[in-house]
């Protein structure tokens, strides 16, 4: 896939702005593949029995699986035209995600920095993974590098009309 006029530059978003992402379900499928790819086959995580005798009463989804998935869901919340994840800081585990969770992400910008005589920027994070019933399951801070106007430096009010202009 690649950026589409869809996707916001570096530019183009304001510290303080936030989205919330679509709903995402965890499933079984979803547990039995990320312990497969990732090795981590911890009897919490697989062994319906095993997870029973624990204070969770079932299997739990993996942490990073739960991180992974906030990052997926992160992707169009807003939609950047991010080249790299710089850096993760603070990230916090509230809540154990179970079989039938939905999850949504919740994206705030806390700081920007512009890098590369505006060719691109580093942008500060506030991530929260929520389930369905909006408790906090994790959170934390990334920093992303995103793709600029080079140069241009416009906001996003001056990014929207200069769209609306060229009718994008």
């Amino acid at each position: 896939m690649s950026f589409t006029n869809f996707h916001l530059y570096y530019d183009d978003v304001e510290v303080g702005q936030h989205w919330e992402s679509l709903g995402r379900t965890i499933t079984e499928a979803d547990i039995v593949n990320f312990a497969g790819m990732s090795g981590d086959f911890n009897p919490i995580h697989i062994d319906h029995e095993f997870a029973a005798t624990t204070p969770f009463r079932r299997p739990i989804a993996h942490g990073l699986l739960v991180f992974s998935v906030g990052s997926g869901l992160g992707l169009f919340a807003p939609p950047m035209r991010t080249l790299a994840i710089l850096e993760v800081r603070e990230w916090r585990f509230h809540e154990p995600v179970y079989i039938g969770d939905t999850l949504r992400v919740r994206s705030e910008v806390l700081h920007k920095e512009p890098r590369g005589r505006g060719r691109r920027g580093v942008v500060t994070w506030k991530r929260q993974i929520f389930k369905q019933d909006k408790k906090l399951a994790q959170e934390g801070i990334t920093l992303t590098l995103v793709e600029g106007r080079g140069g241009v430096l416009l906001t996003a009010g001056e990014a929207s009309a200069a769209a609306d202009e060229n009718g994008a």
